[in-house]
């Protein structure tokens, strides 16, 4: 299989025109794994490693059936609810963040705990708190029922209204019009995040913004390399599992940005080689909690069927890393033990 870089599909050549009738594959940079999503599934792992199992973990650490499997394999627990952990356990709060109730449930429990949440999502938390506090009507734009969007409700239930997409606007109501503001779940479109924030400033033409922008980096920069592949690709597809909020994004981005079809697979082996009638280019890419071997079983996949020509669509370099949660640094069997005593 070979490979070549271009920084999107309008500079390949015009006089490329034989080799775009083949088979080939746009393959997205960035894609798959996020600093977030990277020290969540660490920790873990770390955890596993430094206390032994097993180590409870509230809700999926990541949105991926992949990950979530490999990790109960080495031990993970996965729980829907604190008081499914039994007393004196460790609990590990997942990436998308849990609402202060939840420390609460987990003192009272008894439970050490390692908080897992993503940076980005803290900071959001922050922001719900701050604004809160100067008595803001919140209007948080996101998905009913994601663990994201309970959890930074959680931190000002009486100040924040869920706001979930454009259709929404026309029902939301505020106490002083003068004193409101959004903020959004890190993991949606940018676009749609967009179109509901110009629907609520025609509503509120005073609502402030959050101070810097709260979709993540990693889901922007995946959403705009599958644009730039997006006109060129008859087939998107996105690898990534159906509860994971920031690869169902992708999959409509593609269809936006041009592509004649486009699915959500978590692996090769959900593929219907029926998508590929008439299909000479396939765009490839990946959710922010996807590991990168999920990719490769896709191109190998594609390869079989004369998919062998790679080009890499690159639309952002990513060096951000994020430092393992602080908890990792104590002895929390001995911790759970003192406190369940």
């Amino acid at each position: 299989m070979t490979a070549t870089s271009r920084p999107s599909p309008a500079a390949t050549p015009s006089g490329d025109a034989a080799r775009r009738a083949g088979k080939r594959v746009l393959l997205a940079a960035p894609r798959g794994y996020c600093a977030g999503v990277d020290r969540a599934v660490i920790a873990v792992e770390k955890a596993l490693e430094q206390y032994g199992a097993p180590i409870y973990v509230r809700h999926e650490i990541v949105h991926n059936k992949y990950v979530v499997k490999t990790l109960e394999n080495k031990g993970a627990i996965f729980v829907d609810r604190t008081a499914e952990v039994p007393e004196g356990s460790i609990v590990m709060f997942s990436a998308h963040g849990v609402a202060p109730v939840v420390h609460e449930e987990a003192a009272e429990r008894k439970l050490a705990t390692i908080d897992a949440t993503c940076p980005l999502v803290t900071k959001v938390h922050k922001e719900a708190v701050r604004f809160a506090n100067e008595d803001y009507d919140i209007l948080l734009i996101g998905h009913e029922g994601h663990e994201e969007v309970i959890g930074t409700s959680g931190e000002a239930p009486e100040h924040i209204t869920l706001v979930d997409g454009p259709e929404d606007v026309a029902n939301v109501e505020v106490r002083d019009e003068s004193k409101v503001v959004w903020l959004s779940q890190t993991t949606l479109s940018v676009d749609e995040t967009m179109e509901t924030v110009d629907a609520l400033k025609e509503k509120f033409p005073l609502m402030i913004a959050p101070p810097s922008d709260d979709i993540c980096y990693a889901t922007q920069n995946r959403q705009i390399a599958v644009k730039q592949m997006g006109a060129d690709a008859d087939l998107v597809i996105v690898v990534g599992s159906k509860n994971s909020s920031n690869s169902v994004r992708l999959v409509e981005v593609a269809l936006g940005a041009g592509a004649r079809d486009s699915h959500l697979v978590d692996e090769a082996a959900e593929i219907d080689e029926a998508w590929l009638d008439g299909v000479s280019t396939v765009g490839v890419t990946s959710g922010a909690s996807v590991p990168e071997i999920l990719v490769d079983g896709v191109l190998e996949w594609l390869s079989e069927r004369g998919f062998e020509d790679v080009e890499i669509v690159k639309a952002a370099e990513e060096s951000i890393t994020f430092s393992l949660p602080k908890e990792l640094r104590k002895d929390l069997r001995a911790e759970a033990a003192a406190l369940s005593r």
